[in-house]
């Protein structure tokens, strides 16, 4: 038996999504933007897409920009906004995916904006007055606060953060990498001024995503070259990746309850049977709390033993593929910001499972043996 269960880092494609764009990669070749039948063709491909994409979120056509995936939709949103409206002052917090974390950075080092980072507890969660303090005594901040997190799945309260943030008049941009596909988003209700999506997440192709723009925020494109996407992002639009984003989510929310109900349903199986094969083990973050966490994501600390340096390759060995967080992450926990900031015990082995609609309790069995076995054999 080989199993996945890498599904945050990223997802196989749905062969429905596959074959919406095979006509876009052997037919309809036309480039979007030549006036001629064969352009206009994809470009109508390309606006239907747009239009799919918009209504799921419940916004205009108009505020949705395909990308090159999450990382460039997040630099997009947070770096554009910085330089348009001379903000010095941001907001974060230290358990961010890199692709907001390093843009922080980088505009601290490199464009003098300050950045304040939220606190949190030993488990994740995030102090939101704190956050109410930050703005009190620096309003109109840049807030940039995931959805969920990749690592150990802590479900971020957004609507609460962009009600906070629309008292200040802060503009808020969240990583939705992880929960868009997984969870309906209302752009209408949701609170926040940029959200973002990465197809290969929700069982569509690498390589290509979008960002939301609240139409009341006017930015300059962060990619300069052409004036695709309504000048908003330069060069050739991904025509097979923007079709295949647009079916995948169109997929992920015709049947996301059923979806939802069966991957929680592996998630509580993962739990009890490594509960019950296994001592001295608990689950990083919010993790274990179905109400708290991405049902997608398990993130798990096993006991202190040697065994934790070769961790993921043991599992390899046994054809199990797992994360010790992000998928740039290396050893059991080495490679975790996220961990390391959570003061996670550095003896004691992490590693994150993350589930699909593909996995099976059949797998879900399998791991969790494999699992209690490799320990017991390092024990005895």
């Amino acid at each position: 038996m080989r199993v996945y269960l890498d599904n945050a880092a990223t997802t196989p494609l749905d062969k429905e999504v596959f074959d919406a764009m095979a006509p876009f990669m052997l037919e309809h070749f036309g480039n979007p933007s030549s006036i001629h039948s064969h352009g206009r063709e994809v470009r109508s491909a390309i606006e239907k897409a747009r239009r799919t994409v918009a209504t799921l979120i419940n916004t205009s056509p108009a505020e949705i920009f395909f990308t090159s995936g999450g990382t460039e939709a997040d630099n997009a949103a947070i770096r554009c906004t910085c330089r348009a409206y001379g903000i010095k002052h941001a907001i974060s917090t230290k358990l961010e995916h890199h692709a907001v974390l390093h843009t922080m950075e980088l505009l601290e080092k490199e464009e003098g904006v300050q950045v304040s980072y939220l606190r949190h507890d030993e488990r994740g969660n995030l102090d939101l007055e704190h956050l109410e303090e930050l703005l009190a005594s620096q309003p109109r901040t840049l807030v940039s606060v995931m959805h969920a997190n990749n690592e150990i799945g802590n479900l971020n309260d957004i609507k609460a953060i962009g009600e906070i943030c629309k008292k200040y008049d802060a503009v808020f941009h969240s990583d939705t990498v992880q929960t868009m596909g997984h969870y309906k988003h209302d752009v209408q209700t949701l609170g926040a001024n940029f959200i973002v999506g990465s197809a290969h997440k929700f069982h569509g192709p690498k390589g290509v995503g979008f960002l939301y723009c609240d139409a009341n925020i006017k930015i300059q494109p962060l990619i300069q070259g052409g004036a695709q996407e309504r000048n908003m992002r330069g060069g050739t639009e991904n025509v097979y990746g923007i079709i295949g984003l647009a079916k995948s989510l169109e997929i992920a929310y015709r049947d996301m309850d059923d979806h939802a109900k069966y991957i929680q349903s592996l998630k509580d199986r993962m739990i009890y049977k490594l509960r019950e094969q296994m001592e001295d083990i608990s689950f990083n973050g919010m993790s274990e709390f179905g109400d708290k966490s991405l049902y997608t994501v398990l993130n798990v600390n096993l006991p202190a033993s040697e065994i934790n340096e070769m961790l993921l390759f043991s599992l390899d060995i046994n054809k199990i593929s797992a994360s010790g967080g992000s998928a740039c992450s290396s050893g059991a926990n080495a490679g975790s910001h996220v961990l390391r900031a959570l003061n996670v015990d550095p003896s004691r082995g992490s590693v994150r499972f993350s589930f699909s609609k593909y996995n099976t309790e059949a797998e879900i069995d399998y791991v969790a043996e494999t699992l209690a076995k490799l320990y017991k054999k390092e024990l005895a």
